[in-house]
């Protein structure tokens, strides 16, 4: 069994659990492609006097290693460990691309709706999955055509596209069409068009809805509009949506989750569901119900405890 790490830098009290997850993959023998950046860092901490035991048991056993997509694609990944955040999570998505390696996620950021394993729950976790204890849940993405290829031949997003101004002292004006047909005129910060996994993210601070996953909808939900009946729209995934944006000083950003570049308003923003999912493991006693519970402190509210 292969298995791929990636990940960023992470702060002092996580280096005892980075470093368990390396030690016990290799003690059972799993081969181990890491990302290059990331080895460096790791390694960097494993040259201190203190570490020294532990880098010499790292060192027993050759590790391989890859930087870009590419390196990923012609290796037979079984699963890539996103170690970190959800943002970390969202990388690893733009690395995996659409070539059908499952991705989890081991959580050493804040709240991770998608990276769901906490630190207490590594060993456990990764015992489960050399068992091959798990299930796939497979999530949709949303597509931005992207003539000009500034997303890097990845124009895709698990979580969302969102357009917003580049000068914060003016509104931007997004028609926004479904299909064609015209749906509104939003005089806004901006619009996020999401996907039922990126409801807990970005949408969710701006008043969207939660959407549980597979749900096969977007979210249209607008950033601060200048009309109190702007709200939220859900509309089913099948369709096309065109956005063409209006500035004053003629540019706009455009994110597709944590990649962000600067679009000039004749741009035409085209957005459909991508042709491929990602899929991600979970571990058979989580659910997403539980998941939102857990990260949303719904069950914190004193009347359920007696």
């Amino acid at each position: 069994m292969k298995i791929a790490i990636f990940g960023r830098n992470f702060r002092r009290n996580f280096y005892k659990s980075i470093f368990l997850i390396f030690l016990k993959l290799k003690k059972e023998n799993i081969k181990i492609i890491i990302f290059k950046p990331y080895y460096n860092f790791i390694i960097k901490i494993l040259s201190t006097k203190k570490y020294k035991k532990i880098r010499e048991k790292l060192d027993k056993k050759p590790i391989s290693f890859f930087e870009k997509s590419e390196d990923l694609e012609c290796q037979n990944v079984k699963i890539l460990l996103s170690i970190g955040g959800d943002g970390t999570f969202l990388d690893a998505v733009s690395l995996v691309r659409n070539f059908n390696i499952p991705l989890i996620g081991i959580n050493v950021g804040r709240l991770g709706f998608l990276s769901t394993i906490s630190q207490n729950e590594i060993s456990s976790a990764l015992d489960y999955i050399l068992k091959g204890d798990y299930e796939f849940e497979e999530r949709i993405l949303i597509e931005m055509e992207d003539k000009e290829n500034k997303f890097n031949n990845f124009p895709f997003a698990l979580n969302e596209c969102a357009i917003v101004k580049k000068d914060i002292t003016t509104l931007i004006t997004l028609h926004v069409y479904i299909n064609g047909e015209f749906l509104n005129s939003y005089w806004a910060d901006g619009l996020i068009i999401s996907t039922p996994t990126g409801s807990t993210a970005y949408s969710l601070s701006v008043g969207g809805p939660i959407v549980v996953p597979n749900s096969n909808n977007f979210i249209i939900a607008p950033i601060s509009p200048h009309n109190l009946t702007m709200r939220p729209i859900i509309v089913s995934d099948d369709n096309e949506i065109s956005i063409k944006v209006e500035s004053r000083n003629y540019n706009f950003f455009t994110s597709l989750d944590s990649r962000s570049y600067k679009f000039s308003s004749k741009k035409e923003i085209k957005l459909k569901k991508a042709n491929f999912k990602i899929k991600i493991l979970k571990l058979k006693n989580q659910t997403y119900f539980s998941t939102l519970r857990n990260k949303l402190m719904w069950g914190a509210d004193k009347r359920n405890f007696f």
